[in-house]
């Protein structure tokens, strides 16, 4: 019989992650901060020439449709706002994690990246609903690095999917959540917030991976950007999804404490996640197949 992969295998795996570029992480450090200038993102694009190249052939991709060619830098943050170009920094810099194929999940190559811009796009949309301030840009940020830590538990789970999902039918186990710490020893939160520590991430990403899942256990301060991710998770699943973990967690119904939403609002929010991953998944590829 195969012998399973140990807590400590995972997070020594978790070390050999290679760090992020200089340039995605200070974007996301200036991405997590309420008062940022859009000159500092500006600063840090102009400074790095294969961004640079990147965000340029994107937003001219024929996916936007722009009658006149843009040019600077300027106009090119300004155009595609500062949390879609933090993505694609994120993007540029881990692809091989967002990218791989799930085999753990049953999940084709690109399925978490597609999964993480449709949770960032619904949790945008939900910070619209929050009784206290939430900024858009960092609700988004934070739904583009949820669920990475399912990038590192997928090699360790193997052939796994069928045997939770029957657990979770004969309700054996709580969620996949509850499935992936008994086989492991953690679940992909929590080795997705170890990778974020070891990526020396903001607290407020930290968090919104940790608790996505169970936003009632995040600190209080963080608890509308982790239900606002969480919520924006869900809508993401119920969107579209190829993995076998897709809807398999629960609905935290404590969201009511910080959102005022509705169904109506939850359908709008499928729509416009429906209606902007196509064209921003669209641009991307033209952009990264133009800088190769």
């Amino acid at each position: 019989m195969e012998q399973r992969a140990t807590r400590a295998d995972i997070l020594a795996a978790i070390q050999e992650i290679p760090l992020l570029s200089p340039s995605a992480s200070r974007l996301l450090q200036i991405a997590s901060r309420e008062d940022y200038d859009i000159d500092e993102i500006i600063e840090v694009v102009k400074c790095d020439s294969a961004l640079t190249a990147r965000l340029l052939k994107t937003v001219n991709s024929v996916a936007y449709g722009l009658v006149h060619q843009v040019t600077s830098i300027d106009r090119a943050v300004s155009y595609l706002g500062e949390r879609l170009v933090a993505g694609i920094a994120l993007e540029d810099s881990a692809k091989a994690l967002f990218n791989k194929e799930l085999k753990g999940y049953e999940g084709p190559a690109g399925e978490l990246w597609e999964h993480d811009l449709r949770t960032a796009v619904a949790a945008r949309e939900i910070t619209r609903h929050c009784t206290t301030d939430l900024s858009k840009d960092l609700a988004f940020t934070a739904g583009i690095l949820h669920a990475i830590g399912k990038a590192v538990l997928s090699d360790f789970l193997h052939s796994s999917a069928t045997e939770l999902l029957a657990e979770i039918d004969s309700h054996d186990i709580n969620d996949y959540l509850e499935g992936e710490r008994n086989i492991l020893g953690m679940d992909h939160t929590e080795a997705g917030f170890e990778l974020a520590k070891a990526w020396e991430l903001p607290e407020s990403l930290q968090m919104a991976i940790r608790y996505h899942h169970t936003p009632q256990q995040a600190p209080e301060q963080y608890r509308p950007l982790v239900y606002a991710v969480h919520l924006g998770c869900i809508i993401a699943m119920m969107s579209g999804s190829h993995s076998s973990d897709a809807l398999q967690y629960h609905l935290d119904k404590h969201y009511t404490d910080y959102f005022n939403i509705t169904n109506e609002h939850i359908a709008m929010a499928l729509l416009e996640v429906n209606e902007s991953v196509g064209v921003i998944q669209a641009a991307l590829s033209e952009g990264r197949e133009l800088s190769e």
